[in-house]
């Protein structure tokens, strides 16, 4: 059975995540690594996909800074989303070759372990035929945006588990005008352990892809220290944050 080496970054700030998240493709891509899910809570951020429309970002600049709020465009599919605190982002850095040669089946199975975690709450989550991610109702609890290149996939899902809704009324979330956006908190009408939650995701995630779990610490990740030609190990980049 394949190696799911799972990474909890703590929190983390957008940029230098992503530039964590392309090392570790590098690292997949010559076989340095095994597959590895990042686990992270991002500060206060916008993001923008290739396919994106930046008039869907309808807070302007003065009210960005006043809210701590920074915007980047990615190279993800999709378009505009929310992250930051009490929101669960996993990357998942997978070779497909061993598992399968199909990014639409790739995004279904993504879909399954969110489905499959909220099941453990039992919530009945499901697929909207038109869009990827994963719905309660009509709202969109776990956005879903990837990336593949030589059948190595980067970025992945959003899963708003405690996440402060009110950061998704200056956007119109992933371009969708006529449906809302949840979190597991208000669907539950309690906080929920953001632990829990995440060890729930990590243990679909292992049944969805067939792995095996190795887990490091958020203190100890020298799992993708390997050298580069800079002499700097690929966690130098990443400003962490204990969340």
């Amino acid at each position: 059975m394949a190696i799911l080496q799972v990474l909890n970054l703590g929190r983390t700030e957008y940029k230098s995540c992503w530039e964590l998240q392309k090392r570790a493709f590098d690292l997949r891509s010559t076989g340095l690594i095994p597959d590895t899910l990042l686990l992270t809570e991002h500060d206060h951020v916008y993001t923008i996909g290739k396919s994106g429309n930046d008039n869907h970002l309808l807070a302007h600049e003065q009210e960005l800074r006043a809210k701590g709020i920074s915007v980047f465009h990615n190279d993800r599919g999709g378009d505009i989303t929310y992250h930051g605190p009490g929101q669960l982002v996993g990357y998942p850095i997978l070779d497909l070759k061993d598992h399968y040669l199909d990014l639409h089946r790739y995004l279904r199975d993504l879909e399954e372990v969110i489905i499959r975690t909220l099941a453990a709450y039992g919530i009945d989550g499901k697929r909207v035929e038109e869009y990827t991610g994963v719905w309660v109702g009509d709202e969109k609890i776990c956005a879903i945006g990837v990336k593949s290149s030589r059948w190595i996939t980067m970025h992945g899902f959003a899963f708003n588990v405690n996440t402060d809704l009110s950061l998704f009324d200056r956007i119109i979330p992933c371009g969708i005008f006529e449906k809302g956006v949840t979190s597991l908190r208000q669907v539950l009408y309690q906080e929920t352990d953001f632990m829990i939650a995440q060890e729930t995701v990590v243990n679909e995630f292992a049944h969805v892809f067939g792995c095996d779990v190795k887990r490091e610490t958020s203190g100890d990740l020298a799992a993708l220290s390997v050298d580069d030609p800079n002499g700097e190990g690929a966690l130098s980049t990443v400003n962490q944050h204990e969340s």
